[in-house]
């Protein structure tokens, strides 16, 4: 019963709300704020806004399964799913769905109660959880409507993370996250067409060849976003350095390298496996990381 759990909760699709540490990320590399306590306090609290997203977007992953659960019976794949399969009640689904709200909920509500300043993150997350419940009851039925709500969800992750930190980062970065997860979106909407078309009432209205320009202009536009973020002059004046555009290199090999896959008809219908598992996109992240370590601390000297 672990193991079905496990995968009801789709424990592997954390990883997504990675995002919420982006703020944490970009405030830990500012000079200003680079000291012992604030990174070690900053990570806690980022990390339990982290863990609440997990708990609570399990949540909705379990009412999704619930509510999906004959359109589920027709993949290949979501069949299996716990729910769909039989293997765990539907009302036993629920409860724990809002067990794990309830949950997940806590920390953000208790963070609000000691620092009203930061308020804002128990906002953010109360906001997705209205944007997840209105994908749930219709929004995820709509072709290219979908993918937007998707999106719009990674963003607020992001929002989240700097809220609770009570930090600001810088539009550029809300952009990119927004392009980069539709780009994601559609990667799977393909996938997803070319599969199992009758899995979801959505796929109807999308076009092959609309997803494919789709997909490619939110690449580019995340490249090109992130690139206007290293220029721009309040991060030259934030970092001390305008060359940390030179970033910008490993974050196009690793979308170069996930639309491949997608071309490819790689299993990027579960990206949250195709993150955890291909190695190639492991190095490009290793990349990433050294190059922006090496920007910064050569801005230093």
């Amino acid at each position: 019963m672990l193991k079905t759990w496990f995968s009801a909760l789709r424990v592997p699709q954390w990883t997504k709300n990675g995002v919420v540490l982006l703020a944490w990320f970009f405030a830990a590399a500012d000079p200003a704020q680079r000291n012992f306590a604030f990174t070690v306090s900053a990570a806690l609290l980022a990390a339990g806004m982290a863990g609440s997203f997990c708990l609570v977007s399990s949540s909705f992953y379990l009412l999704n399964d619930v509510s999906d659960i004959s359109e589920d019976a027709l993949h290949p794949v979501k069949r299996l799913r716990p729910v769909a399969s039989g293997k765990i009640r539907t009302v036993d689904a629920v409860r724990a769905a809002l067990v794990l709200f309830a949950c997940g909920m806590a920390f953000p509500a208790a963070v609000t109660a000691a620092a009203p300043s930061r308020t804002g993150a128990f906002l953010t997350i109360l906001g997705y959880s209205v944007v997840q419940c209105l994908y749930s009851g219709f929004l995820k039925r709509f072709a290219y409507v979908d993918v937007l709500a998707i999106s719009a969800g990674f963003v607020m992750r992001a929002v989240a993370g700097a809220a609770v930190l009570d930090a600001r980062i810088s539009p550029w970065l809300y952009a990119c996250t927004f392009c980069l997860s539709l780009f994601l979106a559609l990667c799977k909407r393909r996938h997803e067409k070319l599969n199992a078309s009758s899995s979801r009432a959505a796929l109807g209205g999308y076009h092959p060849a609309a997803i494919d320009i789709l997909a490619a202009l939110s690449a580019t536009a995340t490249v090109a976003v992130y690139v206007s973020y290293t220029l721009a002059p309040e991060t030259v004046a934030r970092y001390g350095t305008s060359r940390l555009w030179l970033s910008a290199i490993p974050v196009a090999a690793g979308l170069a390298r996930y639309a491949a896959l997608a071309l490819r008809n790689s299993d990027v219908g579960r990206p949250e496996r195709v993150l955890l598992t291909d190695r190639i996109l492991w190095l490009v992240l290793a990349a990433y990381v050294c190059t922006a370590a090496c920007v910064l601390a050569a801005a230093e000297r």
